[in-house]
């Protein structure tokens, strides 16, 4: 190849390169979207979980729903109180008191005090063995099936199943709610981590059927009601429930209750 050729050669690829150089720069400017400095700013201050707890597409989607006034400044629960603090000074508004929150299992029903209907071997997953004869093997139909969907769902290792019970771990939980979401008997609940008395019982079938499939379930008998002073604690649908809003934590109910089911 002759000099010439190679100089022009040369010459074309450098003209295609800077043509096509100053195109992207054109296009760049042109095309360019404008960023939020203040979501960018509040992505910045979120934890990167990306769980969804907030109800937005990730953190991202929480972050433009922030900045543009559609989502409180405290609407992450895995940040929780300091994330929100951080995020109220970039949106300049007071990020409020925030209550923390964990989930809570409202089973107590273990191998050794829950029935099984019949011996089961096969995939560990919730949802599936929920639609099998007799909605699985643990003979209440309201009770843990102890197979670990809400386990997988966790992304911060804060549940495990304990005996055949979904049990949570209050210090690593981070109140995303994936465990609530995946759970087909929906016995998780997010209760407030400084609540101390719970019912760990969901079962709204009569006593006497209570007592024929696990000897500690909530038999409905309104000790918990009668004794309470405050009005914190109501037995609906058989089923005790406590209102943490009401409760002052005394501990009359639990120490009252026959089966020993309120934490």
């Amino acid at each position: 190849m002759s000099i010439t050729g190679i100089i022009l050669a040369a010459v074309i690829v450098g003209g295609t390169g800077l043509f096509i150089g100053i195109f992207l720069g054109l296009a760049d400017k042109k095309f360019a979207v404008e960023v939020d400095e203040k979501e960018e700013a509040v992505l910045g201050v979120l934890p990167g979980n990306n769980c969804g707890g907030c109800g937005y597409p990730g953190c991202s989607g929480l972050a433009a729903a922030i900045a543009a006034g559609e989502a409180p400044v405290n609407a992450c629960p895995v940040g929780g109180a300091p994330v929100a603090a951080k995020i109220g000074e970039i949106m300049g508004v007071d990020a409020g008191e925030q209550v923390r929150e964990v989930a809570f299992v409202k089973c107590a029903g273990t191998c050794e005090v829950a029935k099984q209907s019949y011996d089961y071997e096969g995939l560990h997953d919730c949802i599936m063995i929920n639609m099998m004869q007799k909605n699985g093997p643990k003979a209440c139909a309201f009770g843990c099936l102890g197979e670990g969907s809400c386990v997988q769902a966790c992304q911060f290792d804060a549940i495990h199943v304990v005996d055949g019970v979904a049990v949570v771990d209050k210090e690593a939980c981070k109140a995303c709610g994936k465990c609530i979401d995946v759970c087909p008997r929906k016995l998780i609940e997010l209760v407030p981590y400084e609540h101390k008395h719970m019912v760990q019982c969901s079962s709204k079938d009569k006593g006497k059927d209570v007592m024929q499939v696990c000897s500690v379930g909530c038999i409905g008998c309104k000790m918990c009601d009668k004794v309470c002073q405050f009005d914190a604690v109501k037995v609906v649908d058989n089923i005790a429930h406590i209102d943490p809003e009401k409760c002052t934590g005394c501990g009359a109910c639990a120490e009252k209750c026959p089966k020993k089911i309120i934490l």
